[in-house]
């Protein structure tokens, strides 16, 4: 829930920048500072909740130990791999999407000759996609198990990859929604799947892997830039349609009977 959160909240940053930004220029940008108090304001109540909420999980530890359910504990050589395989997977899905958030627009403009704000609507429909793809992807995880779940994602979106930089505008808004509904779906079970590995550290886990999406996104951008000023913006699209290749990586995770039922 956290994730499809931010999800949606960045993909209305393109509706507002095609409704308020575009005509009413950069000044505009002054009145989401409201937002963002309004924000900070909500923090500050989560805060001073922290020794509630640290008690209560505390509790559920200590609930746990008397059951005889400790967590698991896995050999640092499967958490080893299990974090690179993870940490690589994380890089090409942030290194696909990065090309539709920095690329997409200018993309539809060039390709099909779009306004701005048409385009931008069209990269809310995308985003918006995410958000949707990763709540399903979440709820679907803790039925069939995240492994399954990384291997759909990753690799699902391939065949659609593949297709996209060769069809016309009405099939590039239905593949484009499609592609990021399945890739999205990767992130919750990607994380999880990270805290399954280190129960005890899931502090250190989400820290990590969020810093994590990020960063790749920035690395992912500045280096996918180098290649659209080089070679075009649809140059980019074709060469980032066979990212999802890599998803035959998650074959080296291990298996740590994170099934449901197990």
């Amino acid at each position: 829930m956290f994730q499809v959160g931010g999800q949606a909240g960045g993909a209305l940053g393109p509706v507002f920048a095609a409704l308020i930004v575009v005509p009413w220029g950069q000044p505009s940008l002054a009145w989401f500072a409201l937002t963002a108090l309004m924000a900070m304001a909500l923090l500050t109540w989560i805060g001073s909740k922290q020794r509630q909420i640290s008690a209560e999980f505390a509790a559920m530890r200590a609930r746990r130990k008397t059951t005889g359910a400790p967590a698991p504990r896995h050999a640092p050589a499967t958490i080893a791999v299990g974090l690179v395989v993870l940490t690589f997977l994380m890089f090409t899905k942030n290194a696909y999407g990065e090309s539709f958030r920095s690329f997409y627009t200018f993309y539809l403009i060039e390709r099909f000759g779009l306004t701005i704000p048409a385009s931008q609507m069209m990269l809310f429909v995308f985003l918006m996609a995410a958000a949707v793809g990763v709540l399903i992807g979440g709820i679907l995880g803790d039925r069939i198990g995240r492994y399954r779940i990384i291997w759909i994602s990753m690799l699902g979106p391939l065949p659609l990859t593949l297709l996209l930089p060769h069809v016309d505008l009405f099939w590039t808004g239905v593949l484009t929604i499609l592609i990021n509904l399945i890739m999205a779906s990767a992130f919750a079970s990607i994380l999880i799947y990270a805290m399954d590995l280190l129960p005890d550290r899931i502090g250190l886990i989400g820290g990590l892997f969020y810093g994590l999406n990020f960063g790749l996104g920035g690395i992912a951008a500045a280096l996918l830039s180098v290649l659209a000023d080089s070679y075009g913006v649809e140059t980019v699209y074709q060469i980032c349609a066979f990212l999802p290749l890599f998803g035959v990586l998650a074959w080296f995770l291990p298996r740590i009977d994170e099934d449901v039922g197990t």
